[in-house]
């Protein structure tokens, strides 16, 4: 990797660069991944808008973004781009994310289990680098930071 240095800084020096094209663009800019599934990188770049983001919006944002990445040129290997929406279960990575999502119904997952369990279900109380903080039947049950693999939030279908 060039520049970018390591992974984390890759999607830390795109999200800055994209940034402010997503605002410019009314684009809530979700997250911004760099990671290796199978044999290929993925740059993953993540937005969202009030009332729901489109095909299109997806489309011209690529577009817009694409030629500033290619000049900046964060990464040194082949890799694809993808830009799309959060979707509605979303997973929360970021301080925000945790803070737009409080009081929604998330699925945590841990690395290793709590009490036999490793997925806990319940209402998203807060979130932040240390903890997550979740009401689950009744009962308000924390989780360090780093024992969470992955919250997301819950939709149901």
């Amino acid at each position: 990797m060039a520049s970018g240095g390591k992974k984390g800084g890759v999607a830390d020096r795109v999200r800055r660069l994209v940034a402010p094209v997503a605002e410019s663009m009314g684009l809530c800019l979700w997250d911004v991944e760099y990671v290796k599934e199978g044999a290929d990188m993925y740059l993953r770049i993540t937005v969202d808008k009030d009332g729901g983001l489109t095909i299109d919006d997806c489309e011209k944002f690529h577009r817009a973004v694409e030629p500033l990445i290619d000049e900046d040129d964060p990464i040194e290997d082949a890799y694809y781009l993808e830009c799309s929406s959060p979707g509605v279960e979303r997973t929360l990575t970021r301080d925000e994310h945790f803070e737009a999502s409080r009081g929604a119904e998330v699925e945590v997952r841990l690395f290793a289990p709590v009490d036999g369990k490793k997925v806990f279900t319940g209402t998203l109380v807060s979130g932040g680098p240390d903890e997550v903080v979740v009401e689950c039947g009744g009962e308000t049950v924390r989780f360090e930071r780093s024992s969470v693999s992955k919250v997301s939030t819950v939709y149901h279908w």
